[in-house]
């Protein structure tokens, strides 16, 4: 179902350039934000607008600099609400249909602190729930939000290159095909 929509809106931000880094933010926003994130999985419309940004006249760096802080700050707010509701978020959708997550979810970020808001950012399933138990576990900001942005920009980065250098190498592979 998201792929329709990853679809429409590759096809929107197509005819109307100047929306993709607002768009791009929304989305990284999105995706990186606890509970939300399990309903829109932006990393392909990122890989995407690299694929556009490689075929047209996008600039990278708007766009770029919007997933990134789209991401850090839907990783802020999930850090904010672990930190402000602790283990009440337990008894919240959808945590209270899996309560083993939080447990196994404390015990990854209490083995591999700081680091473990990094591996969370590449990972799907820990990307929104790093930065939740990092607010629970009461993490110190600082080193939280120095992991947050600093992985959010390597993220974008690699999403959006990807997608730059794979339209790239189609491109340059598309004549020896026909």
């Amino acid at each position: 179902m998201f792929e329709e929509y990853a679809q429409a809106i590759t096809e929107f931000v197509r005819a109307h350039q100047t929306w993709a880094a607002p768009i791009v933010a929304g989305l990284t926003f999105c995706e990186s934000l606890a509970f939300l994130s399990l309903l829109i999985p932006a990393w392909s419309v990122l890989v995407a607008m690299g694929v556009l940004i490689g075929a047209s006249d996008i600039p990278l760096w708007p766009v770029l600099i919007a997933g990134a802080v789209g991401a850090a700050l839907g990783d802020w707010v999930s850090y904010w609400l672990g930190w402000k509701f602790k283990d009440r978020i337990a008894h919240m959708w959808p945590m209270s249909r899996h309560p083993d997550f939080l447990p196994r979810g404390h015990r990854f970020v209490e083995r591999w602190g700081i680091y473990a808001i990094f591996i969370g950012r590449f990972s799907g399933p820990l990307r929104a729930s790093v930065p939740l138990i990092a607010g629970i576990l009461e993490m110190p900001m600082f080193w939280f939000q120095l992991a947050n942005f600093s992985s959010a920009f390597l993220w974008a980065w690699m999403l959006l290159v990807i997608g730059d250098v794979g339209q790239k190498v189609f491109q340059s592979l598309r004549p020896m095909f026909g």
